[in-house]
């Protein structure tokens, strides 16, 4: 099942990529910088699929934690970033200005900011994922006991699938966002007829990692 819903998902991927050349309606630092952390949440998601077809599985992981924390990174850019927090990410690469984005909000400031500003279902979405699969996501990357105990016992294969469906979830939410970066016009709709082609390969219930 596992082999058959990787390339199920790398389909899905190959159709949400397509996003990614749409023209943003305004070339401002803010979406700019958000539209580049969507290219990066793909990047992340696609890495996860070669890890997973490599036996790298807690590599794998590890990066839809990553994959997750670069599309909150995305939609707060668009939302609820200061001018200041932009500036701070989209200045030229120093020693200097890499120090003063280390003062950027962490992940749950980010969420909190967004609440009443990006769209409801969106931010709930998100808030969902934070409150069933964040803690365990955060063992494999900081090497905690999920780590340890799946990494030596195994992965189960009902667990990979369901990784592998949040992932492509996540990346759902990402084209969702490029077409709200584009604009919206003839783009709208695209996204729900994509989530009723895919939806063996999406999640069916919350998104929980164990």
């Amino acid at each position: 099942m596992t082999n058959n819903l990787l390339m199920r998902s790398a389909e899905l991927e190959s159709k949400l990529l397509k996003f990614l050349a749409l023209a943003p309606f305004s070339d401002s630092e803010r979406i700019m910088a958000s539209r580049v952390m969507c290219s990066i949440a793909f990047e992340h998601a696609e890495s996860a699929k070669m890890l997973i077809s490599a036996g790298n599985l807690t590599s794998a992981t590890g990066l839809v934690r990553l994959q997750y924390e670069a599309l909150v990174r995305a939609m707060w850019l668009r939302y609820a970033a200061s001018d200041i927090a932009v500036s701070k990410l989209t200045s030229e690469l120093t020693r200097e200005t890499a120090t003063r984005a280390n003062n950027l909000p962490m992940l749950s400031e980010m969420l909190e900011k967004m609440q009443g500003k990006a769209p409801e279902e969106a931010v709930n979405m998100l808030l969902e994922f934070k409150e069933y699969s964040w803690k365990p996501l955060s063992s494999f990357i900081h090497g905690g006991i999920h780590a340890i105990h799946r990494h030596s016992k195994g992965y189960p294969i009902p667990l990979l699938e369901q990784m592998l469906r949040i992932s492509n979830g996540v990346s759902v939410m990402v084209g969702m966002l490029l077409v709200i970066l584009h604009g919206g016009g003839a783009q709208r709709g695209k996204i729900p007829k994509i989530q009723g082609e895919f939806s063996d390969c999406l999640p069916e219930t919350k998104p929980k990692i164990s």
